[in-house]
């Protein structure tokens, strides 16, 4: 509650001096049922609540993002809840050349992903950027809280950036994450061969990776990206991938995809210890664009795992009212055939958008296996009366040996609001 009350102050503080204040909130309920027991069921309303805010003042900004949510019926495990995805400050364009955020804020890259508490700096002057992050992880459920282990429970890294032309990216990283394991209790022989109760005790090392990126974007006529990862604990090659695509005939597209990969496993995971393998994967596709609402595509794809390999087809076409599409796995990682339709269209100037979709999935392990079917199904209607104000209305059913004649609703209400001071 402390550390809440110190983020409402510190938010209060931000509106008495800010210029301006823009974001989102939204409100949404959400009802399904669950049975614990052959014929014995609970219905849960769900209620989700969302709080996107800025507050700006010249080069100065305030970004938060918030979510409130617990069950009107029955209340869940650590019912209510509030999470706090982003809270942080944030300073642009100082000395002209940096950008500053202090907080709990987003990391994306290919290595780790998710929340920290922590600082994030970026330089940039000339064709060089220069990014670098240090912050302690967040704790479950996003709650309001820093780690109480710094040296041990964090994530660092960083990325230099250059950009020789307009076309290229050269860039080169590093990341080191870290997790503060528990610590448990487990019998064990003492030195005595005597059964005795011991606090385990487990390091923190978990991944530190080097990496590289490389892109080209030549408009209309190739794109290329490049991505290669190291692993620094088990001193291998944990990923290599490149993508591209040559646009440079009217109306069509070729586009090549490979992906050499190792699992990626925590250093200190008892998953280290196994053997495992690696996977190569390659696709080839191509796309046509038939008129200025019509385009086609086709992609095909084999992975290699150890001994074994694995196909994939894919199919379909994209419209302005919808898309269609159709995907067939077969080989080592079973077979799957996939249809899915899906259609929107707006009327009245975007008062009215309807919106259907299905999906029908037959699937099985191998080919001696029992087939399975999926039949998935939602249908539903968004009403934007004001351009700050929307309602979304949708229904949900999926059919399965799991999930027997599921039906599910969504009803969410959307605010967008931006206001000077």
């Amino acid at each position: 509650m402390k550390k809440i009350l110190i983020a409402a102050i510190l938010i209060s503080t931000s509106v008495l001096m800010a210029q301006n204040l823009n974001g989102r909130f939204s409100t949404s309920l959400y009802t399904f049922e669950r049975y614990s027991a052959p014929n014995v069921s609970e219905t849960y309303v769900r209620s989700l609540s969302s709080l996107y805010f800025n507050l700006n003042k010249d080069n100065i900004s305030l970004r938060t993002r918030l979510n409130f949510e617990t069950d009107i019926a029955n209340a869940l495990e650590n019912d209510p809840r509030l999470r706090f995805y982003n809270l942080y400050l944030e300073a642009r364009k100082v000395f002209d050349i940096a950008t500053v955020r202090i907080g709990r804020q987003s990391l994306f890259n290919s290595v780790a992903g998710g929340l920290y508490d922590g600082v994030n700096l970026q330089l940039r002057h000339g064709i060089f950027k220069v990014e670098g992050f240090y912050g302690g992880n967040v704790p479950a459920y996003q709650k309001m809280e820093l780690t109480d282990d710094w040296s041990n429970d964090y994530v660092l890294g960083g990325e230099l950036t250059a950009y020789p032309t307009e076309e290229l990216r050269v860039a080169v990283n590093y990341t080191n994450k870290n997790f503060k394991a528990q610590d448990y209790d487990a019998i064990r022989l003492n030195e005595f061969n005597i059964l005795d109760t011991i606090l385990i005790k487990r390091a923190s090392n978990q991944f530190e990776f080097l990496g590289a990126d490389l892109s080209y974007n030549l408009p209309k006529i190739i794109e290329a990206h490049a991505r290669y990862n190291y692993d620094l604990n088990f001193s291998q090659t944990s990923k290599f991938e490149i993508s591209t695509r040559y646009s440079q005939i009217e109306d069509f597209g070729i586009s090549i995809y490979y992906n050499y990969r190792e699992p990626k496993i925590r250093y200190n995971s008892i998953f280290s210890v196994f053997n495992y393998a690696n996977t190569q994967e390659i696709e080839g596709g191509i796309d046509y664009k038939f008129s200025n609402i019509i385009t086609a595509y086709g992609k095909f794809g084999n992975v290699t795992y150890d001994d074994e390999n694995s196909q994939r087809l894919t199919l379909g076409v994209n419209t302005t009212y919808g898309s269609a599409s159709y995907r067939k796995t077969f080989g080592y990682a079973g077979e799957l055939d996939a249809i899915s339709v899906y259609t929107a269209r707006s009327f009245v100037d975007g008062f009215v958008t309807p919106q259907i979709g299905l999906t029908y999935t037959s699937y099985k392990l191998s080919a001696d296996s029992e087939t399975n079917s999926l039949l998935a199904v939602l249908g539903g209607v968004n009403l934007r009366p004001w351009r700050s104000l929307s309602f979304d209305l949708q229904g949900q059913f999926v059919n399965n040996k799991i999930y027997d004649n599921d039906f599910r609703i969504l009803f969410k209400i959307n605010h967008w609001f931006n206001t000077n001071f």
